[in-house]
């Protein structure tokens, strides 16, 4: 795997050569292209200005930022250059914080710091302070001609770089409402069975488990197109609130499938069968479903 960037790690006067690497693939996904109806033939995009209803080439496009309505200041590569010349080779650690002090909306793209040859041994000895200490290295990088606040973590053998947001790109708690929050806010008898239903809940993370059912099952549905084969789906019916809510009812209701799942119980799969509907029902209490029910039915063109 190619390296999307090289440099230095550096805090006090060490200097550990690293690479870095992505740390996530591409979400897995279905691409799609925009055909026009009438005979299916992909649309393409152009970039036309429209002064003089010409295509535009990509080399004779360059940045501008609109300083007041039409009128434009021009910047070049080496402009972005000299703005982040600074420290445009080094992931400069400003600070060490614990890490649970730090909220997870700060967080946002998790890249890997891979050791250059000679770096591997500061680099570990400093993968293995951050993990006795519980501890973030906060610090810096400039990445593709943008400055981005940082935050590297032990994990494993490996350290991961965080690249995350600035505190003035997250919206203020207090431009929203919110409930207050302590115990003081809730009854005693719902707040304990609350926990009670997450203790029965609870159990180790394990993230193969959690798969992307939509992106399955429009592959199945595609899939079943192209053999032309009709493919029905049942819709799920829109649950329609009551507008009062017995939060005892439900929480008991809650604990009682809880200890169901946990004794075997299993939810249904939920995806699409070729030739035949699957039935997908919403189970939320206290709602109405319409008597009625309606299929989908999409057949190959």
């Amino acid at each position: 795997m190619a390296a999307i960037w090289k440099g230095a790690l550096s805090f006090g006067l060490i200097h550990i050569p690293v690479q870095l690497h992505s740390a996530v693939r591409a979400k897995e996904g279905i691409s799609f292209r925009m055909l026009h109806r009438k005979d299916n033939t992909p649309i393409k995009y152009q970039r036309v200005c429209p002064r003089d209803q010409q295509e535009v080439p990509w080399s004779e496009i360059v940045k501008g930022f609109e300083v007041s309505k039409g009128e434009f200041v021009v910047l070049h590569k080496e402009d972005f250059e000299k703005a982040a010349v600074a420290t445009s080779k080094r992931v400069d650690v400003l600070d060490f914080v614990k890490a649970d002090e730090v909220d997870a909306r700060f967080f946002e793209t998790p890249y890997y710091l891979v050791p250059q040859a000679g770096g591997e041994k500061p680099y570990a000895l400093f993968r293995e302070a951050l993990a006795r200490t519980g501890t973030l290295g906060i610090g810096k990088l400039t990445l593709r001609q943008k400055q981005h606040l940082v935050a590297v973590q032990a994990s494993g053998d490996a350290l991961v770089l965080h690249l995350m947001r600035f505190a003035n790109e997250l919206v203020d708690l207090d431009e929203l409402t919110f409930p207050a929050a302590g115990k003081d806010s809730v009854r005693p008898q719902e707040l304990a069975m609350a926990e009670q239903l997450v203790a029965n809940l609870s159990e180790p993370f394990d993230p193969a488990k959690y798969t992307d059912e939509y992106t399955r099952n429009l592959r199945e549905i595609i899939r079943a197109k192209s053999k032309g084969k009709t493919v029905e789906v049942e819709e799920i019916e829109e649950a329609e609130e009551t507008g009062v809510i017995d939060l005892m009812a439900r929480l008991q209701e809650s604990l009682a499938k809880a200890e169901q799942l946990k004794r075997g119980g299993s939810r249904r799969d939920p995806r699409p069968k070729a030739g035949g509907a699957t039935k997908r029902r919403s189970s939320r209490q206290g709602t109405k479903r319409s008597a009625s029910k309606r299929t989908r039915r999409t057949r190959a063109a």
